[in-house]
């Protein structure tokens, strides 16, 4: 691959890393159920704007980081990401010309089938957690959805033009 195809991925994997960091980082007690699912939102971003190169695979990996860093059933985020980041690929043409609404209310119901997955197989697994901390995620991560977008847009117009 040439040092260009490299360089494009470096704020890419960047960004990630920071996902990663903000999903690790200690909160308050009364602040923890309302984390924004920031790999979630990160991933749902680079799969409608690279769809070829940030996709299924690559979410499979971070959700193993993710599942290993916060401790929970391994696989258990791998799962639910792949299958958010897999719709959103299935559906990025059409999303890409979504005004900011409705791209907002569809991340809204990504964000909600993705609680939707860890909620089923914590329910499997017999792991008990409050509803709050699977809402919360949810409406605070769509909240911040315009804010993610508008970073991660700034992110890549400055990649492509190699700034």
């Amino acid at each position: 691959m040439s040092r260009a195809g490299h360089s494009g991925r470096l704020p890419v994997i960047l960004t990630i890393i920071v996902s990663l960091m903000l999903m690790v980082m200690p909160l308050p007690e009364w602040a923890m159920p309302f984390r924004p699912d920031w790999v979630a939102l990160t991933l749902i971003y680079w799969a409608m704007m690279l769809p070829r190169t940030w996709s299924v695979g690559t979410a499979w990996m971070i959700g193993i980081v993710l599942d290993v860093a916060q401790g929970t059933i391994l696989g258990q985020h791998a799962l639910a990401l792949c299958f958010i980041v897999f719709i959103t690929v299935r559906f990025h043409l059409l999303m890409r010309v979504f005004p900011m609404q409705q791209l907002t209310a569809t991340v809204f119901a990504i964000l909600a089938l993705y609680q939707f997955i860890l909620f089923w197989i914590n329910g499997v697994a017999g792991v008990d957690a409050p509803l709050v901390s699977y809402w919360g995620p949810v409406i605070t991560g769509t909240l911040f959805w315009p804010v993610v977008t508008l970073l991660l847009s700034g992110v890549r117009l400055r990649a492509q033009h190699g700034r």
